[in-house]
């Protein structure tokens, strides 16, 4: 592995790791809640209609809700990381 694909798996998962919480308030979950008319907002929407009018603990909508909340923990923050230094490894790879 070269000193360049080793720089960007580590840029790519500090990165990822950084980024997370900038991405999931864009889509709309917030320390506030899940924003009216996001995306997000329509996420829980069709999730609460296919499970009968409730969202189910654990569910991605539940898991988005609470990382958008209380942040990141450390085992998401770790996959998380591990995702984004994948991702960079293999594209500084086909670079």
């Amino acid at each position: 592995m070269g000193l360049l694909t080793i720089a960007a798996v580590a840029a790519g998962a500090g990165g990822s790791v950084l980024l997370a919480p900038v991405a999931l308030g864009a889509i709309g979950f917030t320390s506030a809640g899940i924003a009216a008319g996001s995306y997000a907002a329509g996420m829980m929407s069709t999730t609460a209609i296919a499970n009968g009018g409730g969202v189910a603990a654990g569910s991605l909508v539940a898991l988005g809700q609470s990382a958008g909340m209380a942040g990141l923990s450390t085992a998401a923050s770790a996959a998380v990381a591990s995702a984004g230094g994948a991702a960079a490894g293999l594209l500084a790879l086909l670079f």
